[in-house]
């Protein structure tokens, strides 16, 4: 076994099983790493690496692969997978990525070290399992992939149908550390966004009623962007320390309460709202078609599912059960899991059986 520092990514073309690390700062541990990919699957892709970096936590599991499938079949780049997780996921994500069709994936494992979060966010003592400190993982980008000029980050429960590369190659502004979907003038939000509450502009998130808030001086009726698919320039990232003003602002609402007592979305979203406010670039909306995971999402026609370039299961509806729109579409992608421990929830199961 050979020891690394933490962070020290090898090149992809090293042939290296397996290494482990002692934890660094963040809590982020290097756990595994994919030789390079077969001759002639490099012949047949482009040299150029595309950094994608999605949180895959046990029981949401079978939603990550099917999202890297999606994205591994409509690309012929260099995608290389940043896979984090923690600790007791690892083995099964391992063995999942190994012996299915995914076997050809270049991906690494890294594990989330939750202690990261003491004293940033605080749990809801009415609800057993509140906190979900994966899905802080975005925060960490360059700690994560810190070799990487950029990366894209894509949240689990997401299907690609075109190639990222175009995703990769959005443009932005110079000063921007980031580029996100905007839910206010989206092409989703013609259709769905009037069943989402007021959750597409800030006052949804953050409460005004604070002074803190106030003092910001953003405007309430600010649209708001979704944090689930987005381009990150990391060079600006660490020039700007986007994280330290993540952890600041994650750091005051444990103190002050400043997120909005009627957010009905993820609790990552309000510091990101803080920190990008007038000062991200925008994804193309066809690359973040989103509330498939809501009510909403049963307006949207088959055509323009598939015209969709990036599909978004975003809310309490995941395609993985039984009840979300287009969850067949979502299906195309999925890789049954060889261990039997993750399995998808529907209706007719025995229809599925029958495949």
């Amino acid at each position: 076994m050979v020891i690394i520092p933490v962070f020290h990514l090898w090149k992809i073309s090293m042939c290296c099983h397996l290494f482990s690390a002692d934890s660094n700062p963040l809590g982020l541990q290097p756990i595994d790493f994919i030789p390079a990919a077969p001759q002639r699957l490099t012949d047949e892709r482009n040299d150029k690496e595309i950094s994608v970096v999605i949180a895959a936590s046990d029981e949401r599991l079978g939603g990550a692969i099917a999202a890297m499938n999606s994205i591994y079949r409509n690309t012929k780049s260099n995608v290389v997978f940043y896979i984090v997780t923690l600790n007791d996921t690892v083995d099964h994500l391992r063995l999942w990525l190994t012996n299915t069709a995914l076997k050809n994936l270049r991906y690494q494992i890294l594990n989330f070290d939750p202690r990261v979060l003491e004293g940033k966010v605080q749990a809801d003592p009415q609800k057993a399992d509140s906190i979900k400190p994966l899905t802080f993982a975005r925060f960490y980008l360059p700690s994560l992939v810190p070799h990487a000029e950029k990366a894209i980050y894509v949240d689990d429960d997401i299907i690609v149908q075109d190639d990222i590369l175009e995703l990769y190659n959005t443009p932005l502004k110079p000063g921007h550390a980031a580029a996100f979907s905007d839910d206010c003038d989206s092409t989703t939000n013609k259709v769905a966004v009037r069943g989402a509450g007021n959750q597409y502009n800030y006052i949804g998130f953050l409460d005004y009623k604070k002074e803190t808030i106030r003092k910001l001086a953003m405007k309430a009726n600010t649209c708001s962007f979704n944090p689930g698919v987005f381009v990150a320039n990391l060079t600006e990232w660490k020039l700007q320390n986007i994280t330290k003003q993540l952890e600041k602002w994650m750091t005051l609402n444990v103190a002050e309460e400043l997120y909005s007592r009627t957010l009905a979305g993820s609790i990552t979203t309000p510091p990101l709202l803080i920190v990008f406010y007038k000062q991200h670039s925008s994804i193309d909306p066809l690359w973040n078609v989103r509330h498939l995971g809501s009510n909403a999402g049963k307006r949207y026609s088959p055509q323009f599912v598939k015209a969709a370039k990036l599909l978004h299961w975003n809310g309490h509806f995941k395609p993985w059960g039984r009840t979300a729109s287009y969850a067949e579409v979502w299906e195309k992608w999925y890789v049954p899991d060889p261990t039997g421990k993750f399995s998808l929830i529907r209706r007719h199961p025995e229809a599925y059986e029958a495949k």
